[in-house]
């Protein structure tokens, strides 16, 4: 009797242990790259004959393996910036990379008012836009202070010849309101959108006027 008391005592404290530790447990958060703004500050009213009725292939971008997965990185540049943190309890809902085509994938449809193609497969496409993704991270100046910092590389290639037409590295820096997971979606979302801008006027830029109406 003495025995079946004492081992009722210890898993009473065993089911009383696990029930504060699942209580304590934060849940997973899941963000996505959202528009920060009401509109874009891009004006290329002037400039869309440039592009008009053009077919651009906008691939799915490409990044190093460490950014191929759903994890938001920070870095401490006051404390060994080559090393990378990922938040625990936080996470993207997609890849930066597929988050990252899809915006500018509408981004760009959307200000030139051309068709943009996922693949070959989907319709026949003059210009391809590959994007090499290098950095997508929040990064600590101090333990108060960091911003978002995405930085790419962008080739544009006419299609049929695989001639590249031109390249172009991009990297853009944003200050994070908060000092955490929440800080860091605000600002890589923002300046994403500005990056996105700036693709956007490099393209128009570099693509030859088009001469056939």
């Amino acid at each position: 009797m003495k025995k079946q008391l004492i081992l009722s005592c210890l898993c009473a404290a065993l089911l009383a242990s696990c029930s504060v530790f699942h209580k304590h447990a934060d849940p997973l958060a899941f963000y996505d790259l959202k528009t920060q703004r009401l509109q874009s500050s891009l004006d290329i009213s002037k400039q869309k004959e440039r592009l008009h009725k053009r077919n651009i292939l906008i691939s799915d971008a490409s990044a190093p393996s460490w950014l191929d997965n759903t994890a938001i990185y920070y870095r401490l540049e006051f404390h060994n910036s080559a090393q990378l943190h990922r938040y625990a309890n936080s996470r993207w809902i997609a890849s930066p990379t597929v988050m990252l085509t899809q915006k500018m994938r509408d981004q760009i449809a959307k200000s030139t008012g051309n068709p943009v193609i996922k693949n070959n497969n989907t319709a026949k496409a003059e210009y391809i836009l590959h994007i090499d993704l290098l950095e997508f991270t929040q990064v600590f100046e101090t333990v108060q202070q960091s911003h978002g910092s995405i930085a790419l590389r962008a080739s544009l290639v006419r299609n049929g010849t695989r001639n590249l037409l031109a390249q172009n590295y991009f990297s853009v820096q944003v200050a994070a309101p908060t000092s955490d997971a929440k800080g860091a979606v605000s600002a890589l979302s923002n300046a994403s959108d500005e990056l996105t801008d700036k693709l956007i006027e490099w393209m128009i830029a570099e693509l030859p006027a088009n001469t056939s109406h």
